[in-house]
């Protein structure tokens, strides 16, 4: 078993925990969210009533989530951006499917481990093979069509986000389903293909390029994405080639001195957006460690640094400073909890004085255990 995230000698600890009978509360937790993915039917591009400009349905089509008619045309074209404000009609799209999928899946898998259940196992297996393997239902694998924009453009570059977080979190699952009988060699061996052809598109294509020029979130999970699928298909020297160029392109352009992201403190959603890119790139230097590149070390003359990133949240974790840019949807502070669980396990046990302001987060505390 390999995983690249999630923490293979906890996973071993932790399984082994559950064997003698040592059920934690994180645990109990899993298993009730593993039932509960028990119930969500296997769902694939096919469902979509949108048909791609390609004519096949197999290609995955998304629409940009912050687009909307404009109220001053006729037909509403071409749709003009609202930042933050998601169009509900983005849902009737792949990505309504493909988010909830994924972390089923990742949900299932790891039940199907630690609990030691091909009941779980044998669901996961369903839902990959339905959206990824079988011949009538499979995604092509290609995104040239995400994030389209009615009367603007079919698909874009910075639709590749949308896989960004579900893949990435994909290449954990899939290390852990290995260990189950139900997932054959013959299932392992399609999803390693499938995800290499992706990746080779991700890495070749232009509109894959033109997602790697971003100099935001959207560079930051290129990245991270392409470095688990990397790691997944073990083109290791892949992975170090793209881990070696992140510190100089993604963090000394990203991160200023006092630790501010002014690219994402500059959306309508700036909280949201700012723990989400640190949150990359916390990733990142979790996974650039399986190809001996250390990000989390990396710091400019001037003190750009992921570190640096982290220190930047906590007065306003601890309420000593106020959030003074824009934040037009709800912030649960609970949102922080991945973010400095994953840090203090994998690097810096000096933020958790941070874990212990925040509120524990029940959905995600099964997960983080195993980081």
């Amino acid at each position: 078993m390999k995983t690249f995230i999630w923490d293979t000698k906890r996973l071993e600890e932790i399984r082994q925990d559950a064997a003698n009978g040592l059920l934690s509360l994180a645990l109990i937790s899993l298993r009730k969210q593993a039932d509960e993915a028990l119930a969500f039917e296997p769902v694939s591009v096919m469902d979509k009533e949108v048909v791609p400009p390609s004519g096949d349905k197999h290609d995955y089509m998304s629409m940009g989530p912050y687009w909307w008619p404009d109220p001053d045309k006729p037909d509403g074209l071409p749709y003009i951006r609202r930042d933050g404000e998601v169009n509900p009609d983005r849902d009737k799209y792949d990505n309504a499917s493909l988010s909830p999928m994924c972390g089923h899946v990742a949900t299932l898998s790891l039940a199907s481990y630690l609990l030691n259940s091909d009941m779980y196992a044998e669901h996961a297996a369903l839902l990959l093979r339905t959206w990824f393997l079988d011949a009538e239902t499979r995604m092509n694998p290609h995104l040239e069509y995400g994030q389209a924009i009615p009367g603007i453009c079919d698909g874009r570059g910075i639709g590749i986000i949308d896989t960004a977080g579900n893949f990435t979190k994909l290449a954990d699952a899939l290390g852990v389903l290995t260990e189950a009988d139900v997932w054959t060699e013959a299932d392992a061996a399609g999803m390693q293909a499938w995800m290499g052809d992706y990746l080779t598109w991700l890495l070749e294509s232009e509109t894959g390029k033109d997602e790697a020029r971003q100099h935001n979130n959207h560079g930051t999970y290129y990245d991270m994405q392409a470095i688990a699928l990397s790691l997944l298909t073990e083109q290791t020297d892949v992975a170090r080639s793209l881990a070696e160029k992140v510190a100089e392109v993604r963090i000394a352009t990203q991160v200023e001195p006092d630790g501010a992201q002014p690219r994402e403190l500059a959306r309508t959603r700036s909280n949201s957006y700012s723990l989400m890119n640190t949150l990359g790139f916390v990733n990142l230097a979790i996974l650039s460690r399986h190809v001996d590149v250390d990000l989390w070390e990396f710091e400019t003359a001037d003190g750009r640094s992921i570190h640096r990133a982290l220190d930047w949240f906590v007065p306003y974790i601890n309420a000593e400073k106020e959030w003074s840019w824009q934040q037009i949807s709800a912030f649960d502070p609970v949102s922080y909890m991945p973010l400095f669980r994953l840090t203090v396990a994998h690097f810096d046990s000096g933020f958790l004085d941070v874990l212990d302001v925040l509120p524990e987060d029940e959905v995600n505390q099964a997960h983080l255990t195993c980081t």
